[in-house]
């Protein structure tokens, strides 16, 4: 199995990236990051659009094997490197993974993503929608995380890597994590994980004082 560098192309205040950079050091992969300059339309230029045409962070390039979209890439990086333990192959255990991998996509990037992108990156979006949202996802976490350390069962996979980077960071989006102690908890036992790297705090929403 080659260990030459995996190249990373990364924004750093992106919890999609922040995803696969957070995965690759779980996995101690040797990594050559690479820099997008989103805020000069890095990745809308040609060279960025020919590795993916949606033109998003992440990508990664392993050899040749050219991956976007962040829960792609933690798949493709728990099936070649992770040797069974951040990807569960029984039925049940994959299904479970996957559920949380949908919510990622899903209410995460709907509830406190989109609150995130109001304050840090100015977008338009609804705040108060949002952040309702948001809530509403925390406390059905905190609800299903009362009985178990992770997300599914007794070791962190997949499921909890997709689901840390814009939970940890919601209080950037004006939302409070105070009202959930499960989900906080959990946040810490990600963050003892060997090899775990923070992405960098923006001072923004409950975050700017």
């Amino acid at each position: 199995m080659s260990l030459l560098p995996i190249k990373f192309y990364n924004f750093p205040r992106s919890g999609h990236a922040h995803r696969v950079e957070l995965m690759l050091s779980l996995l101690d992969l040797p990594t050559e990051t690479i820099f997008v300059d989103l805020a000069q339309g890095a990745h809308k230029q040609p060279e960025f659009l020919a590795l993916n045409a949606f033109g998003q962070v992440p990508v990664i390039d392993d050899q040749g094997t050219v991956l976007a979209d962040s829960n792609a890439i933690l798949v493709y990086l728990a099936q070649r490197y992770g040797r069974g333990r951040w990807l569960p192959t029984d039925p049940v255990g994959a299904a479970q993974v996957q559920r949380w991998l949908s919510v990622a996509a899903g209410p995460i990037a709907f509830g406190p993503a989109a609150a995130r992108l109001i304050t840090v990156f100015g977008a338009t979006f609804n705040a108060e929608e949002v952040i309702a949202r948001a809530h509403g996802l925390l406390k059905v976490m905190d609800q299903e995380l009362a009985n178990r350390p992770f997300l599914v069962g007794e070791q962190a996979t997949i499921a909890d890597v997709a689901g840390y980077s814009y939970i940890a960071h919601a209080p950037e989006g004006n939302v409070s994590l105070a009202d959930y102690p499960n989900v906080r908890a959990w946040l810490a036992r990600i963050e003892a994980l060997p090899g775990f790297v923070p992405m960098p705090s923006t001072a923004a929403g409950l975050k700017s004082a």
